[in-house]
């Protein structure tokens, strides 16, 4: 197994460049399958994630190629339906995008069940909430997922979502989007890969309003036509550096991004005292002397994002003073805190609040990544604690994160990628 060898406790300096964000890149990529045609995606994000969903869509017939590191041409024209790897499908949660965009071109959809980070109890029931307003039959038994629209295809209809779910509101619009008539999507999730999504089908000919805010209303189209479509900048790999510049006392750039996805993050960050500039498309993070303890609460966009909650809560763990983190989002979003317990924290966890009492440092241990935001949270405690410190289960880092070593080796940090054949 490999693993990430880290001799921290050393400030790093310069910039750090953000890659495609991995959430909308998944969508997006699942999302050619609706188009039947050629489309060129730039600014993806190579990681494991990003090539199992390509592998998908290479074992169900489409063309894949590869122009540079991060652009991919997808022709879908010859996609079949129902032929998505079982062993793949069950490596990534977002695979689950696959039901709506086959359930749209095809009228109906087989897919297994989706893999990805345990964060407990993830149902897919407001998924299927989605596709039944639409007329679709859905069965869900033996561990796959079944669909099926009726003769006459899907026709549009009014979706409340009980929850505000990111994953519900792209899948019902995925499936609504070649359907007859009218979709409003209400109660919709407002996250800027929503947005991103919309944005893509819409270049590719859909006709989807009001991504982004409570309501999406979406026409449907008889077909989409190919297109060349860039991949927004991924705000949560922005703000684990913005977190690593705070936590190892140091001055970082983080350039490539859209400022304005990361203001929770950034606020956050003003209230420890760290002090952040921003520029047109970075911000620059500058640690300026002690942390100051805070309270931060995790909720859908454009609230605190649940995918920075483990990277925030190993900063606490280096201020001073108690602070407490509840979580908005998902349960057992706290296991990885036994892994920073490994490294000297001291934290109480209560269902879906903890309460880190900051003792202003960490000491360097062997420790797992127990999921991605969880695998990104270790490095950044890795980073900070003086010593060497060894990460295993890195394939979880590997799922979100690109060329992660060599990004952070570019600004000064010791760390390196040890194979089974190599010597630590």
């Amino acid at each position: 197994m490999d693993k990430l060898v880290i001799n921290g406790g050393r400030p790093l300096s310069g910039e750090l460049a953000v890659s495609g964000m991995k959430n909308a890149a998944v969508a997006v990529v699942l999302a050619t399958v609706l188009v039947e045609d050629k489309c060129v995606l730039e600014n993806l994000p190579d990681i494991s994630d990003i090539n199992i969903a390509l592998d998908i869509l290479s074992a169900m017939g489409a063309r894949v190629t590869r122009l540079s590191r991060d652009t991919v041409e997808i022709d879908t024209t010859f996609v079949k339906v129902g032929t998505a790897p079982q062993e793949l499908v069950r490596r990534m949660r977002a695979s689950y995008y696959l039901v709506g965009s086959e359930l749209g071109r095809f009228g109906r959809s087989l897919v297994a069940a989706p893999g990805g980070c345990d964060f407990g109890v993830r149902p897919i029931d407001l998924h299927i909430k989605g596709f039944e307003a639409l007329g679709a039959t859905v069965n869900v038994d033996g561990g796959f997922i079944e669909a099926t629209a009726p003769e006459d295809g899907l026709v549009g209809s009014s979706v409340y979502l009980d929850l505000v779910s990111v994953g519900a509101t792209i899948n019902t619009m995925l499936a609504a989007v070649r359907a007859k008539g009218l979709t409003v999507i209400e109660n919709a999730a407002h996250e800027p890969h929503i947005v991103d999504t919309a944005n893509f089908l819409n270049a590719c000919g859909a006709d989807i309003k009001g991504a982004g805010t409570d309501v999406i209303k979406i026409r449907g189209v008889e077909r989409l036509h190919g297109v060349t479509y860039t991949i927004i900048p991924d705000m949560i790999e922005a703000g684990t550096f913005m977190v690593l510049a705070a936590a190892t006392k140091s001055r970082l750039k983080i350039s490539g991004i859209i400022p304005k996805h990361v203001d929770s993050i950034s606020a956050k960050l003003t209230e420890m005292g760290a002090k952040i500039t921003e520029e047109d498309e970075a911000v620059i993070v500058e640690y300026q002397g002690p942390l100051k303890r805070i309270n931060i609460k995790t909720l859908p966009y454009p609230g605190f994002p649940t995918d920075m909650n483990p990277q925030m809560c190993v900063l606490l763990c280096l201020a001073e003073g108690t602070s407490i983190i509840s979580e908005g989002v998902w349960d057992n979003r706290f296991r990885y805190t036994e892994e920073l317990r490994r490294m000297g924290a001291s934290i109480k966890v209560d269902g879906r609040v903890a309460v880190v009492d900051g003792t202003g440092e960490l000491v360097a241990a062997r420790v797992r990544a127990l999921d991605l935001r969880a695998g990104a949270a270790m490095v950044v405690a890795g980073l900070a604690a003086p010593g060497r410190t060894e990460i295993e289960d890195i394939y979880h880092i590997q799922r979100g994160y690109e060329n992660l070593v060599e990004k952070l080796q570019g600004v000064g940090a010791d760390i390196r990628l040890v194979t089974t054949q190599d010597q630590a």
